[in-house]
């Protein structure tokens, strides 16, 4: 494998001399290994891209190397370092940003950023502001990206066309578990209504189409040595959409104070002042460009987007677990509970959230 992995990086234009290629990470999607070089060149990620999930790779590369180079240029005009505020994408010998194998593998490459945090979980306010400020930080420097990016992701986040696949699979039930949880596909058709009427605001534009990020986990964001934000990485899910998703999927994954897939449904909420301590920071950077409508669905969207993941959870549960790897027949189903017990903790306080976004936006 050592062989194949070098001989796959030779294929890049590369500094240096390759030392060695080995795995970095878990890789749930992509396969992620880091490169190695002798002497003072630099280090670079080898990705193979999950062609079964991203469509077409090729276009997903441009979409990349369009908001990667818009970054660098905005970082530039402020006086910052672009090759460690901005994620650099390597190409291959041929000059395409991608290099494809015999076996019809996509692999791509970008720089290394040396002396860098990143952080699996946002547990404290002072974590997650900073949290909120990286992902205020991606949005405000691509807020005047004017050129369309590929949908790569079709229907990614589109409740209309989730509920499409729910229909579809509630009325074929492959395994007979409808019947099983008739409480669970209430809980989704009695706010059906609901998710359609803000995804509709969507549809017609009331709420702007934007470049979003799609993946706000905090490991996404990379830290200085002085904790200080310095760039957002990950970016095969970039797709032109609502800036609204990535607010509220920050917030399913931040302010949880269980696990996703808890049993334990008393250990289940939302932490307020996690929610409270993002917010803060993400308006601090995205105020300034966020229309009337948009600040009035903010704290929606964590409702919007926390439901969906419910949806898809028992959806998947339905289909036959084809979707998300599960470790027991029950798992999907043990996900969709925490993850309902988590909307109906933030409908509780939904009040006080929107208070805080208000109390923020107009700082």
């Amino acid at each position: 494998m050592k062989t194949d992995l070098i001989k796959i990086a030779l294929q890049f234009q590369l500094d240096g001399t390759i030392d060695e290629v080995k795995p970095l990470g878990e890789g749930f999607i992509n396969d992620t290994f880091i490169i190695k070089t002798k002497g003072d060149s630099p280090s670079y990620i080898l990705q193979r891209k999950n062609k079964n999930i991203f469509s077409p790779i090729p276009a997903m590369m441009d979409n990349i190397e369009k908001v990667c180079q818009h970054i660098k240029n905005k970082v530039k005009q402020n006086g910052g370092d672009p090759l460690r505020e901005a994620m650099t994408i390597i190409p291959a010998v041929d000059g395409k940003l991608y290099w494809l194998d015999e076996e019809e593998e996509y692999w791509a490459v970008c720089l290394f950023i040396e002396d860098t945090i990143a952080y699996e979980a946002a547990k404290t306010p002072d974590l997650a502001f900073a949290g909120g400020k990286g992902i205020g930080k991606f949005q405000s420097l691509v807020s005047d990206l004017k050129e369309p990016l590929v949908n790569i992701l079709p229907g990614f986040h589109d409740i209309r066309y989730r509920f499409k696949q729910w229909d579809e699979i509630l009325a074929k039930d492959p395994l007979g578990r409808k019947a099983m949880v008739s409480d669970e596909i209430a809980w989704i058709e009695n706010r059906k209504e609901e998710m359609l009427n803000f995804w509709k605001l969507v549809e017609n534009g009331t709420i702007p189409t934007r470049i979003s990020h799609n993946d706000t986990k905090i490991n996404n964001i990379l830290f200085d040595k002085k904790g200080d934000v310095l760039c957002v990485i990950d970016l095969d899910t970039v797709l032109s959409s609502t800036v609204l998703n990535d607010f509220g999927d920050a917030m399913r994954t931040y302010t949880n104070t269980g696990a996703e897939d808890e049993i334990d449904l008393t250990k289940v909420s939302m932490d307020l002042e996690i929610f409270r301590a993002f917010t803060k920071g993400y308006l601090e950077e995205t105020a300034w460009f966020l229309t009337p409508k948009e600040f009035e669905y903010l704290a929606f969207s964590a409702k919007y987007i926390t439901y969906e993941q419910v949806l898809r959870f028992l959806m998947d549960y339905i289909d036959g677990d084809n979707y998300y790897k599960t470790k027991s027949k029950e798992h999907n189903l043990v996900r969709t509970r925490a993850q309902y017990k988590l909307l109906q903790s933030m409908e509780e306080q939904f009040e006080e959230m929107n208070k805080i976004v208000n109390a923020f936006a107009t700082l």
